[in-house]
């Protein structure tokens, strides 16, 4: 909170600060949940204090809601031909809608070119809601993006969903679990022979998050994720309502802008990065036609436990 007020950026705090979510409206509207006076999420105060240019984005941490796919050919990270963060992603500055003590909705209108060259315009939303006990706290958000274009997008020229990225800090004793009936319904989005490293065992799927190499684990659908920081005494899970009617998971990946985006669609994601962060990611739904107006949202539910 210091450093926010003293670079001057707005925020907002839904519950308070013993439990609760600072919410950086200047920051891609990224949340931060907080427990017992501490943040639970991943912090760069770099990214609190500086700004992130072309050339280089600054990892900040926290929950962000960014736009999917990331790569292929309709995807919004190369637009430019090299990957980025998109100006309208980075630069976004969100407004609070309506709040209460508990809740909170904020808005931003963000923009965005695909790789196809493609202008997509929007409004992105964040619906925050939390409920608390005491050692615990639940970050329930309902994530939208509604396309306010004038003309229908067909599958063929624009792709667009709804992804929410949890940040946490993460290193040896860390793992991510997860329910799985079968291991060929996992794969990992850079190289698969990584994914087969991870332990799976009575339907369950647990895979180390301890820094020593760099993963994505993709999956179409499990009923939940959990992060378990062992020596840090923290459970971290994620659970997200049902696509609606009509909608269906898309490819994610991170691919240059001249892929085709795959057949396989993501719901789940855990991201493990070399420099003691990961994701435990959720990936919404996109109809066959993104007509005018069209929403695409995804409910998620997060919840923080200290064991």
């Amino acid at each position: 909170m210091e450093a926010f007020e003293k670079a001057g950026k707005r925020v907002h705090v839904v519950g308070d600060l013993n439990a609760g979510v600072i919410v950086a409206l200047d920051m891609e509207g990224r949340l931060f949940t907080v427990l017992d006076g501490e943040v639970l999420n991943h912090v760069n105060l770099e990214a609190v204090s500086g700004e992130s240019t072309q050339n280089k984005y600054i990892i900040a941490g926290g929950d962000g809601l960014w736009p999917a796919p990331e790569g292929t050919s309709l995807g919004y990270h190369y637009s430019s031909g090299s990957w980025r963060v998109p100006p309208g992603i980075r630069g976004a500055r969100y407004l609070v809608d309506k709040a209460t003590k508990l809740d909170a909705t904020i808005l931003a209108e963000v923009d965005l070119i695909n790789a196809k060259g493609l202008g997509i315009p929007t409004i992105f939303s964040r619906q925050v809601t939390i409920d608390k006990g005491n050692s615990w706290v639940n970050v329930h958000v309902v994530e939208s993006i509604t396309y306010i274009g004038r003309l229908p997008l067909q599958r063929t020229d624009g792709l667009l969903v709804p992804w929410t990225l949890c940040m946490l800090d993460s290193g040896p004793g860390c793992h991510a679990l997860f329910p799985c009936a079968d291991q060929l319904f996992v794969w990992d989005l850079y190289d698969d022979a990584k994914c087969r490293e991870q332990e799976w065992s009575g339907g369950m799927y647990k895979a180390a998050t301890n820094a020593s190499h760099r993963f994505q684990i993709a999956m179409d659908e499990v009923p939940w994720v959990e992060f378990h920081d062992v020596n840090g005494g923290l459970v971290v899970r994620r659970q997200a309502n049902p696509l609606a009617k009509g909608h269906s998971t898309i490819d994610i990946s991170d691919l240059p802008p001249d892929v085709a985006p795959g057949e396989k669609g993501v719901r789940y994601s855990v991201y493990s990065d070399t420099t003691n962060f990961m994701e435990i990611e959720v990936a919404g739904g996109c109809p066959e036609v993104i007509l005018p107006d069209s929403e695409m949202s995804l409910a998620v539910s997060t919840r923080f436990t200290r064991t």
